[in-house]
This record gives structure tokens, C-alpha cells and sequence, in this order.
């Protein structure tokens, strides 16, 4: 470490340049004393004697000037006019630029630090722009699927000799599309701020056992429908610092992905322990499970590797859980095997949390 500060500190101009120039200017002087001498002894013309000092000195000059002007271009000029082409490139929005540094890894100075900062910083930016693109495909994917579908049935319905069935129907489906539409909006809005920081968390003492049976009371509709077997085993009570509104966000996020992605007839299962340095929550499902690969993305915002429930979700919602646990400096982690069903572990660090009998 104090190696490579030491090269990022070094001068491209060192001192011992400016001690070969004091050497050169002194070896010059000696010569031109020793014209003078000989111009004496040998008994030059007066004009002859004036004119090679002024020929000599003005040689010395000139081959200084283009010494150091060589040296200028060679040691900074021409490296700061590759790095402004470059920084012009990105300007326009071309992140695919890339400025080589001058030296090697075990001779790098201020300048080689400067373009390899300048490439880490291009290259952040390329994946921001990308990532923004992304988002912004996602975004209008979402929003159009559920759009197209409300303008479909509107039209539908106002076909003339339909059934109060058929009404009823169509009316379904545009209040459901409305429905993922606001939670769509709802969620951007929500993952926009967490990312912003605009949101900032309230830790206050809670009952997280009484969080965590309030929620999956929540989806009791839910499991009786699809006749799923709910399990829940918890503490009597455990008392976590942390934001209860946000955490509460964490657990409907997760329940409800395990009841969706769980088959009728399925089970979904609830746990909770905790000890003198974490508390952990589980939430684990009978379901489809998730591949190795899918795994890898699953919490990319509107990542959905089962595409079979696409339409009851965005893809937002571990984005949105994995964001609130970061700033709960908790840690998820997910198991899973295909066909199998899925385990999603929250962990807790105890802190200031206490539990409580």
C-alpha cells in the first residue's frame, strides 16, 4: 500500500532532470570558456571572437528548447490529449473507451493511477447506462402489458349483446390489470427512494413474532384458496431494532412469492429462532423451486424466472426486500432445488435487539 502511494505522488518532472540540465548548462559553459581562450591564444579576428559565442549559445539554446519541449509532449501533454479525446468520447455517450496507462504495473505514477481511475470510471458509468436502459425497456414492458389489456376488454365490453357474465368478466380483468398496474407504479416508486436514500429508516424496539403472525394471517385468504398447508413455528416473542413498516415490506414480499410460486395441495413454512447474536427467519415452499442460473438474477429488479406467473408480479419485489435488508445490515440468503421448492433465510444481526421470554 504505501509502495503504490508512493508511485502516485512521484513527480514525471523528477529532480533528476533538472540536475541533467544544470550538468549540460555547466558542460556548455566550460566550452564556451574554452573558446574564448583559445579565440585569445590563437589571436581571432574581433568579429570571429563575438560571432561563435552568439552562434554556440544560440545551438544551446535551441537544442535545450527542443530537448524540453520534446520532453513536455512525450511526458504529459501528449498522454493529458489522449485522455481528453477519451473524456470527449464519453461525453457523447460512448462508454466503450479505454486509455492504456503509460507504464507498467510495478512503475505506475500519478498519471497511470489517473487513466486506470479514469477506465473504472467509464466502465461504472457503461454499466449505469446500461442498466438504465434496461430499466427503462422493463418499465415500459410492464406498463404496456397491463394497458393493452385494460384497451382489450374496454373495447370488448363495448360490444353490444353481452352477457352479465361476459360483462362481469371483462370487468375482472381491467380492475385486475389496474391492480398490477398501481403495484407496479407503487413499487418503482418505493425501490426509487430506497435507492435514493430518500427513505430513511425509523429503528424503533418491535415485537418481530408478532410482525411475522400479523403477515401470514394476511395471506390466510390466500392458503385456504389454493388449499396450501400453512406451518408457522415461532417464539413466543423477540424484540429486533429495527423499521417495522419497512420489515413488514420484507415478509409480505416473501410469503407472498412462496404461496404463488407453491402448487395447490403444496406447503409453505414459517420459522424462527434467534440466539445471543442474530435472529433468522425462514420462509420455505414445496414449489416449482429455481435453477442454479435463474438463482444467480433473481434479485435483478423485474428478473421473474418462472414465467408461468408472470402476470401475478413485476420483479420488483426482491429487489425491493434485498434493499431494505441492506439497510437493516441483515443478509438473505436462498436454497433451492428444482421441483423441489425453495428456502429464502433472513438473518438478523442482534445489535441492540433483545430477546425477550
Amino acid at each position: 500500500m504505501i509502495r503504490g502511494e508512493n508511485r502516485q505522488t512521484k513527480s514525471r518532472f523528477p529532480l533528476s532532470l533538472f540536475a541533467l540540465f544544470l550538468i549540460v548548462l555547466l558542460l556548455m559553459s566550460g566550452i564556451h570558456i574554452g573558446l574564448v581562450v583559445l579565440g585569445n591564444k590563437r589571436e581571432w579576428p574581433e568579429f570571429i571572437q563575438v560571432a561563435i559565442p552568439i552562434v554556440y549559445w544560440t545551438a544551446v539554446a535551441a537544442g535545450l528548447t527542443v530537448f524540453t519541449r520534446y520532453k513536455i509532449i512525450k511526458t504529459y501533454d501528449r498522454p493529458m490529449q489522449e485522455l481528453a479525446k477519451a473524456a470527449k468520447k464519453v461525453a457523447h455517450g460512448d462508454f466503450s473507451v479505454y486509455v492504456p496507462p503509460i507504464h507498467t504495473s510495478n512503475r505506475h505514477d500519478y498519471l497511470d493511477l489517473m487513466f486506470l481511475d479514469f477506465n473504472k470510471m467509464v466502465a461504472e458509468l457503461g454499466s449505469i447506462e446500461t442498466m438504465r436502459t434496461d430499466f427503462i425497456a422493463n418499465v415500459s414492458h410492464e406498463i404496456k402489458t397491463p394497458l393493452t389489456s385494460i384497451q382489450n376488454y374496454a373495447q370488448l365490453l363495448k360490444k353490444p349483446g353481452l352477457t352479465r357474465e361476459e360483462q362481469d368478466a371483462y370487468v375482472s380483468s381491467i380492475l385486475s390489470s389496474t391492480r398490477r398496474l398501481s403495484s407496479l407504479v407503487t413499487n418503482i416508486l418505493k425501490l426509487n427512494k430506497l435507492e435514493s436514500q430518500e427513505i430513511t429508516p425509523q429503528y424503533t424496539p418491535y415485537d418481530l413474532c408478532r410482525q411475522l403472525s400479523s403477515c401470514a394471517l394476511g395471506f390466510e385468504n390466500v392458503w385456504e384458496e389454493k388449499k396450501i398447508e400453512f406451518e408457522a413455528d415461532l417464539e413466543d416473542r423477540v424484540t429486533i431494532n429495527a423499521d417495522e413498516s419497512l420489515m413488514e415490506l420484507v415478509w409480505n414480499n416473501l410469503l407472498s412469492n412462496a404461496l404463488k410460486f407453491t402448487e395447490p395441495g403444496g406447503t409453505v413454512m414459517l420459522s424462527q429462532t434467534s440466539d445471543a447474536h442474530r435472529v433468522t427467519v425462514k420462509v420455505s415452499d414445496t414449489g416449482c423451486g429455481i435453477s442454479e442460473e435463474a438463482r444467480q438474477h433473481i434479485f435483478d429488479k423485474f428478473y421473474q424466472g418462472d414465467t408461468s406467473h408472470a402476470t401475478e408480479g413485476n420483479g420488483l419485489g426482491l429487489a425491493l426486500v434485498l434493499r431494505v435488508l441492506q439497510l437493516m445490515d441483515a443478509s438473505i440468503g436462498v436454497e433451492s432445488i428444482e421441483g423441489r421448492g425453495t428456502t429464502v433465510t433472513v438473518e438478523i444481526p442482534v445489535g441492540e435487539n433483545r430477546k425477550e421470554s
